[in-house]
């Protein structure tokens, strides 16, 4: 628990990132480690994240992990590609028991009590609410950190740099996710930087 803590807790938001075209892959690592986000979400919905992952845990000091995690073989093919966490949009009892077997900090996804009973069954207790707004906002997290005490939650679907320090206001939250920081498209590593900048300011509780 102390790794997947660790990783939490190094900056408010947890950039992450859809990377399409491998050639992209240092410039935005390098411009969200200057701007002060060192741990980096590379979503598995791309044919170039395997291989971006690979790119960008060259960075010093990018934490670099893998999001949209799935099953156990993409667990595995994550893991050989050099990520350094798991993330899954949501958790089903062989994935949970793969992720704790590989040692790897592991984040899944929950949007419900059911969800978070089944994590808690698995001795997981830190979470991603995902995805935040749809499952209900702040309100929704709250309802639920209000019943498991002890769990952290990193929200993680439609939140901005504007709505943001309301999520990391609540004593629940660890950190939020942010897909606002990178947009698809041409990179610009100038605005990227900034928005880091902006994002690794944020107060949380």
């Amino acid at each position: 628990m102390d790794d997947i803590d660790r990783i939490l807790d190094a900056a408010p938001v947890i950039p992450v990132l859809v990377i399409d075209r491998l050639a992209d892959a240092l410039p935005i690592a390098e411009a969200l480690v200057a701007g002060g986000l060192p741990v980096l979400e590379v979503t598995l919905r791309t044919p170039a994240a395997l291989d971006a992952i690979r790119a960008m845990t060259a960075v010093p000091g990018a934490i670099v992990g893998a999001g949209t995690v799935l099953d156990p073989a993409q667990l595995d093919a994550a893991r050989d590609a050099g990520a350094a966490f798991i993330v899954s949009p949501g958790l089903t009892e062989p994935l949970g028991r793969a992720a704790i077997e590989s040692g790897l900090p592991f984040l899944p996804g929950t949007a419900n009590a059911g969800d978070v009973m089944r994590a808690r069954d698995l001795g997981l207790t830190r979470l991603k609410f995902f995805p935040a707004m749809a499952a209900g906002g702040l309100p929704a997290l709250s309802a639920l950190a209000s019943v498991f005490g002890g769990m952290r939650f990193c929200p993680t679907g439609g939140i901005t740099q504007e709505s943001a320090p309301e999520w990391l206001a609540h004593p629940a939250v660890a950190c939020v996710g942010g897909s606002w920081l990178v947009p698809r498209g041409p990179v610009d590593p100038v605005a990227i930087e900034e928005r880091a900048r902006a994002a690794a300011a944020l107060p949380r509780a």
